[in-house]
């Protein structure tokens, strides 16, 4: 039996760019827009040429090679011909393969929103898709608030549609514009939008995820009929986001329910890039992947207690609904004072320790992880701490240099044109073979002046460090007073682009913030070992 083929088109760079805190540069258009087109997406939209410059550099400089290339904008405004509407001419004459407009299909909207009458915009739509089909470009009209207008008047709403396909128009794509409506409503407005004469293999779905719902109703779509889905990776959007491109993808790959029926132009081998395209994506934004979000988080395929890991080790499938790398992620088992045996040898074994089940070693590695834990150490969000901890504990972790003392001072002073200031300064004294080295470092606030101090000077470990960066840092506090507990995350990384956690604990937050920093640069140059150590399991 033939399947049926769901085209995907992604709005990351016009509708995503709507989040709010994500503003897009040409370059940074350039570079998604590549690695979309690499990964297979059918239809890429870029934003709206000729509206702001960005966009329009964009569309002058990008280049497809595989996926349509899309803009997007207004239908020609009312009482001006579709060849002296300037807007209109910009999307037609842009650099695209097609265009989407976007009109009004909610008569409330066209009222208030437009202050035209339902004919005026049935004509905007009618003549801006015969004005772009005739410019040889492929037409598909989102009609906005579709779903909210058909329940306030599914006459007026199928008609924007109609008008559409009439014209011309290659996709119409119905819009949850509000985000509001629910998955059993999709269903059935789709399913009577495909009896009332409406193609399902020219019908889209846009969802919006202000209920949760945006991935389940965009499914929903598909099983009604509609064949076109947009979303955005990640699901970024205006609002609670999108539709999450990087959810639905994988359901129609992998999942029988949707693989038997339909296929996409991504298949189970290009779906292996799945995880870093979206965390590429994320690093571009300069935020750190969401480590719960399906098939291609951090915890995805992660399991803590101590009975999961050991039906995990004996056969997956006991807690995996598919294999992780199909998508491109890993199985991780995590270590923390809910884990047992299984979950500490997976995860030394996942770094190349090997250790036996049966070695003292192991029992008081164990037991020092959940003492620490006890006391607020939170290993399983500090990967390389516990690395490091594991090395030291079963005695492979090479003394790379050691910390004599550090000191910081922070002072309030005016200075000379009597401005208040706030000066932090730190001295570390290192020993490395026998050798004092002593730094001192401004910075800004006492941690940032710590860590510069600290990788000042390593001796002969200096050059090793040079590309090591802190990208993260985060505190909390895990009692209440005066004398509470500090818990201080540190994320870094290196030129490799590897992340790591280090972590620290005190009831003095500098003193925190320096265990996690000297974890981080341990943690960097036993990463730069490249044999790996078998353990004795003496």
């Amino acid at each position: 039996m033939s399947r049926e083929k769901i085209y995907l088109f992604d709005t990351t760079l016009r509708d995503g760019q709507q989040t709010a805190g994500v503003d897009f540069s040409v370059e940074d258009k350039i570079a998604i827009a590549g690695m979309l087109d690499k990964f297979g997406i059918d239809y890429v939209e870029g934003g709206y040429p000729g509206a702001n410059p960005t966009d329009t550099a964009f569309f002058e400089q990008n280049r497809m090679k595989k996926a349509s290339f899309v803009a997007f904008g207004m239908t020609k405004r009312a009482g001006v011909s579709a060849s002296n509407d300037p807007g209109l001419s910009s999307l037609v004459q842009s650099n695209s393969d097609a265009v989407c407009f976007v009109a009004k299909s909610w008569d409330y909207h066209v009222d208030v929103a437009l202050g035209i009458s339902n004919e005026e915009n049935l004509e905007c739509i009618r003549s801006s898709v015969e004005r772009t089909v005739a410019a040889g470009k492929e037409a598909m009209v989102d009609c906005e608030h579709f779903f909210d207008g058909y329940k306030a008047n599914s006459e007026y709403a199928l008609a924007c549609a109609k008008t559409a396909l009439d014209a011309g128009a290659r996709w119409v794509v119905l819009c949850d514009t509000n985000g509001g409506t629910q998955t059993e409503e999709v269903r059935e407005i789709v399913t009577a939008v495909i009896a009332a004469g409406i193609p399902g293999d020219q019908l889209g779905i846009h969802a919006h995820n202000d209920t949760g719902l945006a991935v389940a109703n965009t499914l929903a779509a598909v099983e009604a009929g509609a064949r076109q889905i947009q979303g955005t990776l990640n699901g970024i959007g205006e609002r609670c986001g999108n539709a999450n491109l990087v959810v639905l993808i994988p359901n129609l790959v992998l999942k029988p329910r949707w693989n038997k029926r339909f296929c996409t132009s991504i298949d189970e081998e290009k779906l292996t890039e799945l995880t870093r395209l979206s965390h590429a994506f994320d690093e571009l934004l300069n935020r750190s992947p969401d480590p719960q979000m399906p098939y291609v988080g951090a915890s995805s395929f992660a399991t803590k207690a101590g009975i999961h890991a050991s039906a995990l080790m004996k056969d997956p499938k006991t807690y995996e609904h598919v294999e992780p790398e199909s998508v491109g992620n890993t199985r991780k088992v995590m270590v923390s004072d809910q884990g047992g045996k299984s979950n500490f040898i997976n995860e030394l074994t996942r770094r190349g320790i090997k250790v036996s089940k049966s070695s003292p070693k192991l029992d008081t590695l164990i037991a020092i992880v959940k003492e620490h834990e006890a006391s607020g150490y939170a290993y399983e969000a500090a990967d390389a701490s516990f690395e490091l901890l594991a090395r030291r504990t079963l005695g492979t972790l090479p003394q790379f240099f050691k910390v004599e003392s550090f000191r910081v001072m922070v002072e309030r002073r005016f200075d000379a044109n009597g401005v208040l200031k706030t000066i932090s300064e730190a001295i570390v004294r290192v020993e490395i073979d026998g050798e004092r080295h002593i730094s001192v470092a401004e910075g800004h606030g006492p941690v940032n002046a710590l860590d510069i101090a600290l990788r000042k000077d390593l001796g002969k470990f200096q050059q090793e460090i040079e590309d090591l960066e802190l990208c993260d840092y985060k505190v909390r506090i895990l009692n209440g007073g005066t004398e509470a507990i500090t818990r201080v995350l540190i994320e870094s990384r290196d030129d490799s682009g590897e992340r790591w956690w280090t972590v620290g604990v005190s009831d003095n937050i500098i003193d925190a913030s320096f265990q996690a920093l000297m974890d981080s640069i341990n943690y960097k140059l036993i990463k730069n070992r490249t044999s790996i150590e078998e353990l004795s399991s003496s």
